[in-house]
């Protein structure tokens, strides 16, 4: 009887409302209208006989029966998607498609490489890399948007239903560019850090609670001119042309290191050290191409 009463536009529209915290911009995702996405959620609560959302503020949350629920949710529509992929695979034949989610750090240090190992293999899959906050893309990856995520190790608390492997670890520095003023030998950099713009790590990254553990050891509770940022892209441009310091994980400006266009300050920063590596899910039933992804990320990771 239950199974005859869930339909997919419940799992659809609860896994995106999920994911949205918000009922107005699911239905703006999900193309319908704010009404019609509040009585398929009640619908679906009815049949359930469970709450699985609560007002917080202005805002919604998932409750604990919601969390619960979105687990299974994100498997069956993932499970959906797969034999999908299956079947078009069948009439297009074409190898199954692959939804990677890369966060800024491996985009520009692993997964080039990573790409060319893997399309000399020719096994047909179509490829699909997107990058973003890690929060984001863990949300994709639990609902089945993506396939792995390759990037820094989340909180535990975020990992409920992954698994991680460790590729290699990567600390947090501090870059300006050449002949920037606290670049000069034996500077006070924290005494005089605050007079430039810096460009943070926003709230919801891995790395921002170790980069503000570290500014408040040194004696900086505030930056008067602060920018928060994940665009690898805004912040390369910037620094380059500005006194800004950049405060980047290592892996997202290595290049510009190397070729001397940005350059480290003499910060210890070894208390940033984190892991980086490969979530998935813990019911993730892998096709040969992602295996041979997998093996590819592997060895691109093994010359960082």
């Amino acid at each position: 009887m239950l199974s005859n009463r869930i339909k997919f536009r419940h799992l659809h529209t609860f896994v995106e409302v999920a994911r949205q915290k918000s009922v107005m911009k699911a239905s703006q995702i999900l193309h319908v209208s704010q009404p019609a996405v509040t009585k398929t959620m009640r619908e679906l609560e009815d049949i359930l006989g469970v709450p699985l959302l609560e007002r917080d503020g202005r805002g919604i949350k998932i409750t604990r029966f919601g969390d619960v629920f979105l687990r299974h949710a994100g498997t069956a529509l993932t499970a959906l998607r797969q034999g999908f992929d299956s079947v078009s695979q069948e009439v297009d034949g074409s190898g199954p498609p692959i939804r990677i989610g890369a966060l800024p750090t491996v985009s520009t240090r692993i997964m080039p490489r990573a790409m060319s190992l893997f399309l000399t293999e020719k096994t047909g899959s179509r490829i699909k890399i997107v990058t973003g906050e890690n929060s984001v893309l863990l949300e994709q990856l639990r609902v089945g948007d993506l396939d792995l995520v390759v990037g820094r190790l989340a909180a535990p608390e975020k990992m409920t239903g992954f698994f991680f492997e460790h590729l290699y670890s990567e600390k947090v520095l501090f870059l300006v560019r050449a002949g920037h003023p606290l670049a000069h030998e034996n500077t006070p950099i924290f005494d005089h850090i605050a007079q430039f713009p810096v460009l943070m790590p926003t709230r919801k990254s891995i790395i921002r609670p170790f980069v503000d553990r570290l500014l408040i050891a040194n004696g900086i509770g505030a930056l008067p001119i602060q920018i928060e940022t994940v665009s690898d892209a805004f912040g390369r441009a910037f620094v380059r042309e500005s006194d800004a310091v950049w405060i980047i994980s290592e892996g997202v400006a290595a290049a510009d290191v190397a070729e001397g266009k940005l350059v480290p300050l003499d910060i210890d920063t070894d208390e940033t050290k984190g892991p980086v590596g490969l979530t998935m899910r813990t019911d993730m039933v892998q096709s040969a191409a992602l295996q041979i992804l997998i093996q590819t990320i592997r060895e691109a990771a093994e010359d960082v």
